[in-house]
Formats: structure tokens, C-alpha cells, sequence
């Protein structure tokens, strides 16, 4: 039971200190620039289902989207295998920070509220529709079409709302979606990881065939419903012997919070395994993988040519660079960058490409770069 306490504490500091990270990556590369830290669009596995149909026409990857996407892509599907859906559970940072907001609302509620049982059953598909929405769309209009209306995202923008939406006034939805993710954690908890999610739709599916499930054993069991009450995803796990559902996202809270030894239990083909040896287990095969391709140069989340200094595509013309920068990037002279992207002279090439919409009304350097494919 000891090991169970310290397993539950080592997944909030897990989850803290992943959230922390990619709060301050994204902070970085709105305030610093993305040449010293990456978008949170590549640092999000989902890019890399929506930038998939480009890169295997024309291979070519979605803007904002880099290789390094792929491989977490690969290693979260391995994991949702192997231990379902773990990667929602102990690693996913936007999980984290609702669940931080559920935390608090449960101080406030004492008893969480319930959406009734027939809407909350049919609003936990919206999450495959939006699966197969946002690969379709992405695929078809051949960009992050998600992106504007996209929580996750808004979140990763909060160091510059304003520039956000002056580049993007449809990416207002997304901040909108994002206050409505955190007062609906705030009441419910995990609130766009039970309804509205792709990427745990993803998972949940890869997570069927996984042989990690928890197991209740009703002799031992004292029906305290401790682990129904813990549960993120509201799974009413004291009334079942197995917990088989794709909504359960193995955070393992309900184990963890169980007062009687050997009543719930995680097991793997039929063996069971202690909690702190799953979050190992996961923290190992996302963390390992993610270190080694960094070490041999293989984890690409920048562009290229900031860290080879070669010019690229206008692919490498991203938000965060300057005007001068975006030219040197690309081999152009600032004067043929200035023409090529209707830029007015009279803009400073100091200017990054984000900030040219709040000087020029109307103006988008993203569907100029995509014209000029």
C-alpha cells in the first residue's frame, strides 16, 4: 500500500513538472522565438496524424509539424499497446492541467457533479468524430486545419493571445474552447480528454487489443467506492470486475486510493504488476527513445536550416522569425522577401512575421507562403 502512495505521488510530480515544461517551451517560442524552442504543435503526437497523408503524397510535412512528431507519434501508439491509454493518464501535459483544475473543484464541490448518464454515454463519441474529422480536413486542405480551434494549442499561445488572434481571428475559438476545457475540468474534470479529444480516441482504439486492464476482486473488495470516486474519467469501477472500457485512461488513481490490499489491482496477461513499475515502464519507453534520437540527431522539432544553416523551403518561414530572418532562411534577398510576400517597405525587417498582421490588416504570411508552394 506504501508503494501505491508513492507511485500516486510520483505520477503528480511526473505530470507537474511535463506540464511546467511545455508551459515554459511554449512561452519561449512565442516571447524568444521558435528558433530556441519548438511550437507546441510539434511537440503534440496528434501533428503527426494530421501531417501523415502529406508526407506519404508528397513528402512533405504540414507547417509547425516536424519529424520529430512522427516519433512521439510512434512511441504513444506503443505505449497505448502495451498499457493502454497511459500516455493520457501519466504523461499528457493538457491531462495534467485539467485534471490540476478537477483537483480544485472537487475542494470547492466536495461531491463531483455528473453529467446524466444518457448525454454523457453519446457526448464521449464526439471525441472519435473529431479524430476522424481533423485527419480528414488536415489531409485535404493539406494544413494544421484544427489549429485556430484547437484548446491545446490556444493554451501554448497564452503568451501572446493578441498576436495570436491579429494573425488569426478564428484562433478566438480556440482561447474560447480553452475556457471552456478548464471550467468544464473545473466541474467535471478531464473534461476535453473524455469528450473532445482526438488523440485519446487514438489511443483508446490502439488500446483495445492492450492486456493491461484493472482487475477488482469482489471477495476482497469492502465497496467503499473510493476508486469510483477517484476516477478522472468518471468509470464506476466498484460495480465491475475488470476495468475494459476505452474510456479508462490507466492513470491508476482508483488502485492507488484503495484501502484494502489486493481488492484492485493492475495486471498484465493475468499477472499483476505494481504501480510504480507501470509508470516506469511508461516513463521508459516515451523518455528513452525521445533521449536517444536526441543524442544522434534524430528528434527534429526546429527547422532545419536554424540548426544546419542551409536555406530551405518557404516551409522554413515561421511566425517567430524576423523579416531578415525568414529571408536569409529561405536565400532570398530581404528586397525579393518583401516582394514575394507583399510586404510593405515601410515595415521594419527587424519585424517578426506574426507581428506583420497587427500592422497590416488582413494580412496572413501562412496563406501567402501557402500561395507560393
Amino acid at each position: 500500500m506504501k508503494v501505491n502512495k508513492i507511485a500516486r505521488l510520483a505520477r503528480w510530480i511526473l505530470l507537474a513538472l511535463l506540464l511546467v515544461w511545455i508551459t515554459y517551451e511554449s512561452a519561449m517560442h512565442q516571447i524568444l522565438g521558435g528558433g530556441k524552442s519548438p511550437s507546441v504543435h510539434a511537440l503534440c503526437p496528434y501533428g503527426a496524424i494530421e501531417s501523415l497523408y502529406a508526407i506519404l503524397v508528397s513528402g512533405t510535412l504540414l507547417q509547425k509539424i516536424y519529424s520529430g512528431t512522427f516519433l512521439l507519434l510512434g512511441i504513444t501508439i506503443l505505449i497505448a499497446v502495451l498499457f493502454r491509454r497511459s500516455f493520457c493518464g501519466l504523461l499528457c501535459p493538457f491531462g495534467a492541467l485539467q485534471e490540476l483544475f478537477g483537483r480544485i473543484g472537487l475542494k470547492i464541490w466536495k461531491k463531483r457533479p455528473m453529467i446524466p448518464v444518457k448525454a454523457d454515454r453519446i457526448l464521449r463519441y464526439l471525441k472519435y468524430l473529431m479524430l476522424v474529422l481533423t485527419a480528414v480536413m488536415a489531409w485535404r486542405l493539406g494544413r494544421l486545419w484544427m489549429a485556430p480551434y484547437d484548446p491545446y494549442a490556444a493554451y501554448g499561445h497564452i503568451a501572446n493571445i493578441a498576436g495570436s488572434i491579429a494573425e488569426d481571428p478564428w484562433t478566438v475559438i480556440g482561447f474560447i474552447l480553452l475556457g471552456i476545457t478548464l471550467i468544464g475540468s473545473f466541474i467535471y474534470d478531464r473534461f476535453f480528454c473524455k469528450y473532445l479529444c482526438p488523440a485519446g480516441a487514438l489511443y483508446a482504439i490502439a488500446g483495445k487489443i492492450s492486456p493491461t486492464r484493472v482487475v477488482r476482486d469482489n471477495q476482497v473488495c469492502i465497496h467503499c467506492n473510493l476508486c469510483s470516486k477517484a476516477c478522472p474519467v468518471n468509470i464506476d469501477v466498484a460495480k465491475i470486475d475488470q476495468v475494459t472500457t476505452a474510456e479508462c485512461i490507466n492513470c491508476n488513481e482508483c488502485v492507488a486510493v484503495c484501502p484494502k490490499k489486493g481488492a484492485l489491482s493492475v495486471k498484465i496477461f493475468k499477472k499483476s504488476i505494481s504501480l510504480l513499475v507501470v509508470l516506469l515502464l511508461v516513463a521508459g519507453l516515451f523518455f528513452i527513445p525521445v533521449f536517444v534520437a536526441q543524442a544522434t540527431g534524430n528528434f527534429q522539432v526546429l527547422p532545419e536550416s536554424l540548426k544546419t544553416g542551409e536555406t530551405g523551403s518557404f516551409n522554413e518561414v515561421k511566425g517567430y522569425m524576423t523579416i531578415a530572418e525568414a529571408a536569409e532562411a529561405v536565400g532570398l534577398s530581404e528586397k525579393e522577401f518583401y516582394v514575394l510576400f507583399k510586404i510593405p517597405e515601410s515595415i521594419s525587417s527587424d519585424t517578426r512575421m506574426k507581428d506583420i498582421a497587427n500592422i497590416v490588416a488582413g494580412y496572413s504570411f501562412d496563406t501567402i507562403k501557402d500561395s507560393l508552394k
